[in-house]
């Protein structure tokens, strides 16, 4: 074990220890619930880790995963090819690390989700056919279309006294997150 203390206190594997360390510490606070490693999130052209084509990926993952390349390269450098010159092999590591780490950005993001989640909320201001035979203080419900084409069956209740039937074409105005559903008034009513 002391070989590898040693291969580890060594230039240029030391210039990235430090780091190492950090990395794996803060790691460590996110597994526990100290940190968000989604805080950051970047997006394509995220800075300079979108100009290095990095971007896309939160930048904490990215960091990460470069110093630990990087940290990993200069380690087998140094011990594989000690004859060639330390900064050499420092270089070498950084653009090695660079490219791994870009291939990894590339298949990380296929897993990432596009956008944002959509919520309730995203409904708002949608007309809405009644699909139920009423629709009262606290029974009823229409179907909605989303702008991507999807349509949604959600449950919906009016404030006013006017008789909301099936087939009423109606506009969402609020949504009751505690009750999970909408209230509504008549299309009618909402352009005049």
């Amino acid at each position: 074990m002391g070989g590898f203390f040693e291969a580890v206190l060594s230039f240029p594997t030391v210039v990235l220890t430090p780091l190492l360390v950090v990395v794996i510490g803060y790691w460590l606070v996110v597994i526990v619930g100290g940190a968000d490693p989604d805080g950051d999130s970047g997006g394509e052209d995220s800075g300079f880790l979108g100009f290095l084509g990095l971007g896309g990926v939160p930048a904490s993952v990215v960091l990460s995963l470069l110093i630990v390349f990087a940290w990993f390269v200069t380690l087998a450098g140094a011990e594989l090819f000690g004859a060639i010159p330390a900064a050499l092999i420092l270089a070498a590591a950084v653009v090695v690390a660079w490219l791994v780490t870009r291939l990894s950005v590339v298949l990380i993001k296929r897993f990432l989700p596009a956008g944002t989640e959509p919520s309730r909320s995203d409904f708002v201001g949608l007309t809405c056919i009644v699909r139920t035979g009423r629709v009262t203080r606290t029974f009823g419900q229409a179907e909605v279309h989303a702008p991507d084409g999807s349509s949604a069956i959600v449950q919906v209740r009016q404030a006013g006294e006017d008789e909301l039937r099936a087939g009423t074409v109606a506009l969402l105005y609020d949504v009751d997150p505690d009750g999970e559903f909408f209230w509504i008034v008549p299309a009618d009513i909402a352009t005049s």
